[in-house]
C-alpha cells in the first residue's frame, strides 16, 4: 500500500511538473507607447468621465508563442477600479495566428485597423473597441495590465461577435489558452 501510495504520489508530482513546463514558454509583449512599470501617456488616457486624454490605444508586438497557436487575443484590464470586479479597457479576440503586432490607434474601431477576423468587443466603458486608463481622481495610480494571449483555436466558441462581454470571452480564454503574457503601465490622476 506504501509503495503504490508513492508511485501515485511521484506521478501526480511529473504529471504537474509537465503541465507547469508547458505552459512556461516564451511568449513576450512589448509596446513602443507603454514600457513595463511605467507612467501610461496622455496620448492612451480616456477621454471622458473627467479626463482629457487621445484615447490612442498602444502598438503591441508580441513573439514566442507556442506551436499549436491558432489565434491571438488582447485585453486591457484594471484590477484596481472601484467596481467590486476591476475594469475591462480592451478586448480584442479571433486575432489571426499569423499577426503579430497591432498598430498604434488600432483600437478605434471607426478606423478599421484590425486583421481581418479579429473582433473588438465590449468594454466596461459600454462600446467596442479601446477605452483608455481614467480612474478616479486622488487615486493611487492604477495598474493597467495588458494581456497577449494564445489560443488553440481560430475563433472563440462562445464569444460570437463584437456584443461579447469580457467575461463571456474571458471564459472562452479560460478553457484555449495556451500560454498568456502581460505588460503593465501605471496611471493616476
Amino acid at each position: 500500500m506504501m509503495k503504490r501510495s508513492f508511485y501515485w504520489l511521484a506521478a501526480t508530482g511529473l504529471c504537474l511538473l509537465v503541465a507547469g513546463s508547458a505552459r512556461a514558454d516564451g511568449l513576450t509583449v512589448t509596446s513602443a507607447d507603454i514600457k513595463e512599470g511605467a507612467t501610461i501617456a496622455g496620448e492612451q488616457v480616456f477621454k471622458g468621465f473627467g479626463c482629457n486624454g487621445n484615447n490612442v490605444s498602444p502598438a503591441l508586438s508580441w513573439s514566442g508563442a507556442p506551436s499549436g497557436t491558432k489565434s491571438f487575443a488582447v485585453s486591457i484590464y484594471d484590477p484596481d477600479a472601484p467596481s467590486g470586479s476591476g475594469w475591462w479597457h480592451w478586448v480584442v479576440f479571433n486575432i489571426p495566428a499569423n499577426v503579430t503586432s497591432l498598430p498604434k490607434g488600432a483600437g478605434d474601431v471607426k478606423k478599421k485597423l484590425m486583421p481581418k477576423g479579429a473582433i473588438q468587443s465590449r468594454t466596461d466603458f459600454g462600446s467596442d473597441g479601446y477605452g483608455g486608463p481614467c480612474p478616479p481622481q486622488g487615486d493611487k495610480p492604477h495598474h493597467y495590465q495588458i494581456t497577449v494571449f494564445a489560443v488553440d483555436v481560430d475563433k472563440l466558441p462562445d464569444a460570437k461577435d463584437h456584443n461579447a462581454s469580457a467575461a463571456l470571452v474571458g471564459f472562452d480564454l479560460h478553457f484555449h489558452t495556451l500560454a498568456k503574457t502581460t505588460l503593465t503601465g501605471l496611471y493616476g490622476r
